[in-house]
Protein backbone atom coordinates (compact mmCIF):
# COMPACT_ATOMS: atom_id res chain seq x y z
CA UNK A 1 0.00 0.00 0.00
CA UNK A 2 1.50 3.42 -0.72
CA UNK A 3 2.92 4.98 2.23
CA UNK A 4 3.38 8.97 3.07
CA UNK A 5 6.94 9.05 0.82
CA UNK A 6 4.95 7.49 -2.20
CA UNK A 7 2.60 9.58 -1.66
CA UNK A 8 4.39 12.90 -2.02
CA UNK A 9 6.50 11.59 -4.48
CA UNK A 10 3.61 10.86 -6.56
CA UNK A 11 2.61 14.94 -6.14
CA UNK A 12 6.22 15.90 -7.35
CA UNK A 13 6.21 13.86 -10.05
CA UNK A 14 2.98 15.17 -11.64
CA UNK A 15 2.45 18.45 -10.28
CA UNK A 16 4.93 19.99 -12.96
CA UNK A 17 2.40 18.50 -15.49
CA UNK A 18 -0.86 20.31 -14.40
CA UNK A 19 -0.05 22.96 -12.11
CA UNK A 20 -1.24 26.17 -14.31
CA UNK A 21 -3.09 24.13 -16.66
CA UNK A 22 -6.61 24.15 -17.31
CA UNK A 23 -9.15 21.40 -16.79
CA UNK A 24 -11.27 20.32 -20.02
CA UNK A 25 -12.52 17.77 -18.34
CA UNK A 26 -13.31 14.84 -16.13
CA UNK A 27 -13.80 11.47 -17.46
CA UNK A 28 -15.39 8.76 -14.70
CA UNK A 29 -15.73 5.38 -16.33
CA UNK A 30 -16.01 3.81 -12.65
CA UNK A 31 -17.69 5.64 -10.24
CA UNK A 32 -17.41 3.05 -7.47
CA UNK A 33 -14.15 2.90 -6.20
CA UNK A 34 -14.13 2.82 -2.00
CA UNK A 35 -17.07 5.06 -2.05
CA UNK A 36 -19.20 6.44 -5.09
CA UNK A 37 -17.25 9.15 -6.71
CA UNK A 38 -19.46 12.44 -6.12
CA UNK A 39 -20.91 14.31 -9.29
CA UNK A 40 -19.22 17.74 -7.75
CA UNK A 41 -15.91 16.72 -9.49
CA UNK A 42 -17.30 17.85 -12.98
CA UNK A 43 -17.04 21.38 -11.17
CA UNK A 44 -14.01 21.85 -12.12
CA UNK A 45 -14.34 21.98 -15.64
CA UNK A 46 -12.77 25.16 -17.71
CA UNK A 47 -11.01 25.68 -14.21
CA UNK A 48 -7.66 26.31 -13.61
CA UNK A 49 -5.08 23.77 -11.13
CA UNK A 50 -4.09 26.13 -8.88
CA UNK A 51 -1.95 24.15 -7.09
CA UNK A 52 -1.70 20.21 -6.02
CA UNK A 53 -1.21 19.93 -2.50
CA UNK A 54 -1.03 16.27 0.25
CA UNK A 55 -2.67 16.30 3.50
CA UNK A 56 -1.36 12.75 5.08
CA UNK A 57 -1.99 10.05 1.73
CA UNK A 58 -4.51 12.33 0.46
CA UNK A 59 -3.74 14.36 -2.91
CA UNK A 60 -5.85 17.39 -3.31
CA UNK A 61 -5.98 19.39 -6.79
CA UNK A 62 -6.54 22.83 -6.08
CA UNK A 63 -8.90 24.75 -8.35
CA UNK A 64 -11.29 27.92 -7.53
CA UNK A 65 -14.33 25.58 -7.22
CA UNK A 66 -12.98 23.49 -4.61
CA UNK A 67 -11.08 20.41 -4.42
CA UNK A 68 -10.37 17.11 -6.25
CA UNK A 69 -9.26 14.54 -3.10
CA UNK A 70 -7.01 11.48 -4.68
CA UNK A 71 -5.83 8.40 -2.70
CA UNK A 72 -4.49 5.87 -3.78
CA UNK A 73 -5.84 3.29 -1.38
CA UNK A 74 -3.84 -0.54 -2.06
CA UNK A 75 -2.75 -0.13 -5.44
CA UNK A 76 -3.51 3.15 -6.93
CA UNK A 77 -1.38 4.68 -9.56
CA UNK A 78 -1.33 8.17 -11.30
CA UNK A 79 0.00 8.85 -14.40
CA UNK A 80 0.06 11.79 -16.75
CA UNK A 81 -0.23 11.25 -20.30
CA UNK A 82 -1.62 12.70 -23.63
CA UNK A 83 -5.51 11.84 -23.53
CA UNK A 84 -5.19 9.82 -26.68
CA UNK A 85 -3.03 7.13 -24.90
CA UNK A 86 -4.90 4.02 -25.15
CA UNK A 87 -6.85 2.66 -21.99
CA UNK A 88 -5.74 -0.31 -19.90
CA UNK A 89 -7.30 -2.24 -17.50
CA UNK A 90 -8.62 -0.65 -14.38
CA UNK A 91 -8.32 2.77 -15.72
CA UNK A 92 -10.89 4.42 -13.79
CA UNK A 93 -10.91 7.90 -13.97
CA UNK A 94 -9.07 10.92 -16.33
CA UNK A 95 -8.73 14.50 -15.39
CA UNK A 96 -8.38 15.98 -18.59
CA UNK A 97 -6.64 18.72 -19.68
CA UNK A 98 -7.11 21.42 -22.37
CA UNK A 99 -3.22 21.02 -23.55
CA UNK A 100 -4.19 17.23 -24.69
CA UNK A 101 -2.72 15.78 -21.54
CA UNK A 102 -4.72 14.02 -19.08
CA UNK A 103 -4.10 12.71 -15.29
CA UNK A 104 -5.43 8.72 -15.60
CA UNK A 105 -6.11 6.43 -12.36
CA UNK A 106 -5.50 3.20 -12.42
CA UNK A 107 -6.62 1.12 -9.66
CA UNK A 108 -7.06 -2.38 -10.09
CA UNK A 109 -8.61 -3.17 -6.28
CA UNK A 110 -10.63 -0.31 -6.43
CA UNK A 111 -9.74 0.49 -2.45
CA UNK A 112 -8.69 3.83 -3.90
CA UNK A 113 -10.86 7.14 -4.12
CA UNK A 114 -11.88 10.11 -5.71
CA UNK A 115 -13.77 12.71 -3.44
CA UNK A 116 -14.63 16.48 -3.69
CA UNK A 117 -13.80 19.06 -0.97
CA UNK A 118 -15.61 22.38 -1.37
CA UNK A 119 -14.38 23.85 1.92
CA UNK A 120 -11.38 24.19 4.10
CA UNK A 121 -9.62 20.64 4.80
CA UNK A 122 -11.32 20.42 8.75
CA UNK A 123 -14.34 20.73 7.01
CA UNK A 124 -14.31 16.94 5.71
CA UNK A 125 -14.36 13.72 7.66
CA UNK A 126 -11.35 12.58 6.37
CA UNK A 127 -9.06 15.61 7.33
CA UNK A 128 -11.11 16.74 10.60
CA UNK A 129 -8.90 14.34 13.36
CA UNK A 130 -5.55 14.09 11.36
CA UNK A 131 -2.69 14.62 13.34
CA UNK A 132 0.46 17.07 11.82
CA UNK A 133 2.34 16.50 9.11
CA UNK A 134 5.52 14.12 10.30
CA UNK A 135 7.98 16.40 8.57
CA UNK A 136 6.77 19.80 9.87
CA UNK A 137 7.49 21.69 13.15
CA UNK A 138 4.28 20.86 14.32
CA UNK A 139 5.21 17.18 15.21
CA UNK A 140 7.89 16.96 17.61
CA UNK A 141 9.09 14.61 20.70
CA UNK A 142 7.02 16.37 23.07
CA UNK A 143 3.59 15.67 21.17
CA UNK A 144 4.99 11.86 21.57
CA UNK A 145 5.96 11.71 24.85
CA UNK A 146 2.26 13.95 26.16
CA UNK A 147 0.12 11.55 23.68
CA UNK A 148 1.96 8.21 25.39
CA UNK A 149 1.49 8.82 28.64
CA UNK A 150 -0.36 5.84 30.37
CA UNK A 151 -1.05 4.33 27.01
CA UNK A 152 -0.55 0.19 27.23
CA UNK A 153 -0.91 -0.07 23.04
CA UNK A 154 2.56 -1.02 21.19
CA UNK A 155 4.44 1.84 20.63
CA UNK A 156 4.58 0.97 16.91
CA UNK A 157 0.55 1.30 16.84
CA UNK A 158 0.84 4.53 18.59
CA UNK A 159 3.40 6.19 15.94
CA UNK A 160 1.07 4.58 13.18
CA UNK A 161 -1.59 6.26 14.97
CA UNK A 162 -2.75 9.27 12.27
CA UNK A 163 -4.34 10.91 15.05
CA UNK A 164 -0.52 11.10 16.54
CA UNK A 165 0.83 11.75 13.58
CA UNK A 166 -0.08 11.16 9.98
CA UNK A 167 1.96 9.05 7.05
CA UNK A 168 4.28 6.55 9.71
CA UNK A 169 2.96 3.95 7.58
CA UNK A 170 3.98 -0.20 8.57
CA UNK A 171 7.63 -0.35 6.52
CA UNK A 172 8.83 3.51 7.59
CA UNK A 173 7.71 2.75 11.58
CA UNK A 174 9.41 -0.55 11.15
CA UNK A 175 12.43 1.38 9.79
CA UNK A 176 12.40 3.74 12.46
CA UNK A 177 11.96 2.01 15.36
CA UNK A 178 14.93 -0.49 14.23
CA UNK A 179 16.61 2.79 14.06
CA UNK A 180 16.02 4.15 17.33
CA UNK A 181 16.69 0.77 18.88
CA UNK A 182 12.82 0.45 20.13
CA UNK A 183 11.25 -2.52 20.50
CA UNK A 184 8.21 -2.14 18.53
CA UNK A 185 6.22 -4.38 21.13
CA UNK A 186 6.97 -1.94 24.00
CA UNK A 187 3.93 -0.33 25.24
CA UNK A 188 3.80 3.66 23.89
CA UNK A 189 3.84 4.46 27.83
CA UNK A 190 6.89 2.79 28.63
CA UNK A 191 9.04 4.37 26.20
CA UNK A 192 11.23 6.63 27.83
CA UNK A 193 11.26 10.86 27.19
CA UNK A 194 14.86 10.02 26.32
CA UNK A 195 13.71 7.55 23.71
CA UNK A 196 11.05 9.75 22.20
CA UNK A 197 13.60 12.52 21.58
CA UNK A 198 15.73 9.97 19.85
CA UNK A 199 12.78 8.55 17.76
CA UNK A 200 11.55 11.78 16.51
CA UNK A 201 13.98 12.90 14.20
CA UNK A 202 14.58 9.74 13.43
CA UNK A 203 11.26 9.52 12.20
CA UNK A 204 11.29 12.63 9.90
CA UNK A 205 14.97 11.63 8.23
CA UNK A 206 13.52 7.97 7.76
CA UNK A 207 10.37 9.46 5.28
CA UNK A 208 12.69 12.56 4.16
CA UNK A 209 15.22 9.95 2.32
CA UNK A 210 12.28 7.54 1.28
CA UNK A 211 10.93 10.67 -0.47
CA UNK A 212 14.37 11.97 -2.34
CA UNK A 213 14.96 8.40 -3.52
CA UNK A 214 11.44 7.86 -5.09
CA UNK A 215 9.83 5.79 -2.35
CA UNK A 216 9.88 2.24 -1.68
CA UNK A 217 8.70 -0.25 -4.17
CA UNK A 218 7.54 -4.03 -2.99
CA UNK A 219 4.47 -4.84 -4.97
CA UNK A 220 2.37 -2.16 -6.61
CA UNK A 221 3.93 1.09 -6.53
CA UNK A 222 5.60 2.99 -9.12
CA UNK A 223 6.40 6.75 -9.02
CA UNK A 224 4.51 8.83 -11.62
CA UNK A 225 6.59 8.24 -14.55
CA UNK A 226 6.75 4.49 -13.90
CA UNK A 227 9.67 3.63 -12.54
CA UNK A 228 10.50 1.84 -9.36
CA UNK A 229 11.16 3.30 -5.85
CA UNK A 230 14.65 2.94 -4.86
CA UNK A 231 14.30 3.37 -0.64
CA UNK A 232 13.95 -0.56 -0.70
CA UNK A 233 17.33 -0.87 -0.96
CA UNK A 234 18.08 1.11 2.04
CA UNK A 235 15.05 -1.18 4.43
CA UNK A 236 16.93 -2.64 7.13
CA UNK A 237 14.32 -4.73 8.77
CA UNK A 238 11.20 -4.52 6.76
CA UNK A 239 10.33 -7.89 4.98
CA UNK A 240 13.80 -9.42 6.18
CA UNK A 241 12.40 -12.13 8.69
CA UNK A 242 15.27 -14.54 9.34
CA UNK A 243 18.13 -12.94 7.75
CA UNK A 244 20.72 -11.13 10.14
CA UNK A 245 20.38 -7.93 11.19
CA UNK A 246 22.61 -5.70 9.39
CA UNK A 247 24.17 -4.56 12.88
CA UNK A 248 24.47 -7.71 15.00
CA UNK A 249 23.90 -10.53 12.72
CA UNK A 250 21.07 -11.88 14.81
CA UNK A 251 18.05 -13.09 12.78
CA UNK A 252 15.28 -11.16 12.44
CA UNK A 253 12.01 -11.86 13.89
CA UNK A 254 8.54 -11.29 12.34
CA UNK A 255 5.27 -10.85 14.64
CA UNK A 256 1.95 -9.78 14.00
CA UNK A 257 1.30 -6.16 15.50
CA UNK A 258 -2.33 -4.29 15.24
CA UNK A 259 -2.77 -6.91 12.45
CA UNK A 260 0.18 -5.99 10.20
CA UNK A 261 3.96 -7.38 9.96
CA UNK A 262 6.13 -6.35 12.32
CA UNK A 263 10.04 -7.07 12.07
CA UNK A 264 12.39 -5.84 14.43
CA UNK A 265 15.89 -7.18 15.90
CA UNK A 266 15.49 -8.75 19.48
CA UNK A 267 19.32 -8.01 19.94
CA UNK A 268 19.43 -4.32 19.12
CA UNK A 269 15.82 -3.06 19.98
CA UNK A 270 14.63 -3.20 23.25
Amino acid sequence: MPELPEVEVSRLGISPHMIGETIKEVVVRNKQLRWPIPEEVHLVHGLRINSIRRRAKYLLIDTDAGSIILHLGMSGRLRVVPTSTALQKHDHVDIQLDNGQCLRFNDARRFGACLWLNKSEDSHTLFRSLGPEPLTEDFDAQRLIDLSRGKQVPVKSFIMDNKVVVGVGNIYANESLFLAGIDPRRPAGKVSKKRYIALTPIIKDVLAKAIEQGGTTLKDFAQADGNPGYFAQELRVYGRAKLPCVNCETPIKSVVIGQRNTFFCPQCQR
